[in-house]
């Protein structure tokens, strides 16, 4: 543990379940959670709303410094600000999934969140959930989960989410997109999806969200 506090580190592939499970771990242990992902989406956004072309690694690098994510309490979701605007929404398109890989993969863009989510997690107790969390990220995190389920369940609870959002995604574009996503986030260059060595591998599939919240905290529990 460091000398500020615990670090609990959960990676995973889109959908696993890493968002939800991290916000009730975080609320158990009155850690602070930090979406990642979000991260990431936000940036993507803003990189379409401001039309730049998503093979300008260099623009989209500047763009990522002149932005501000913050985040905020929500029921059921967790609220995403960028440059002070609710985007809770908004990140979870269509277009934004099927780009923000492509952004996410850009080592100007990884560096500058990299640095803002080593800056809070050095301040206190944090549970931080994304890709690379556990080998990049926070290498030495006290605790690293990594949580994986099938494609078929993390699409059927990506469409559950969207439809109480309101957002129209078909099952089968769901379905593709994750699939799509899994292989560019393990394929990328810059920090791949990865279970790191010393991770605890959880499959949510056949697991109800309490049951792998229990999991986690008994496993902190054991580090505190």
């Amino acid at each position: 543990m460091n000398s500020q506090g615990i670090q609990v580190a959960i990676d995973g592939p889109a959908s696993a379940g890493k968002s939800t499970v991290a916000k009730l771990v975080a609320k158990e242990f009155e850690y602070i959670y930090v979406d990642t992902g979000a991260m990431y989406r936000a940036v993507t956004l803003a990189v379409l709303e401001n039309s730049i072309s998503l093979n300008n690694e260099e623009e989209i690098t500047k763009l990522v410094s002149d932005l501000k994510i913050d985040f905020a309490p929500g029921n059921p979701v967790q609220k995403v600000f960028l440059n002070n605007k609710e985007v809770t929404n908004e990140i979870r398109s269509n277009e934004v999934n099927n780009n923000v890989s492509l952004i996410a993969s850009y080592e100007g863009v990884r560096k500058e969140l990299v640095k803002q989510q080593q800056m809070i997690a050095n301040s206190s107790s944090v549970v931080m959930d994304g890709r690379d969390i556990g080998t990049t990220v926070l290498p030495n995190a006290d605790l690293k989960i990594f949580l994986i389920a099938s494609v078929e369940q993390r699409a059927e609870r990506r469409y559950k989410e969207n439809q109480e959002n309101g957002i129209d995604i078909s099952f089968d574009d769901l379905k593709k997109s994750i699939s799509n996503r899994d292989y560019k986030d393990t394929h990328r260059d810059i920090s791949p999806l990865r279970k790191a060595k010393d991770a605890y591998e959880i499959d949510s599939t056949s697991k109800g969200v309490s049951e792998v919240v229990d999991e986690i905290s008994s496993l902190i529990k054991q580090k505190i």
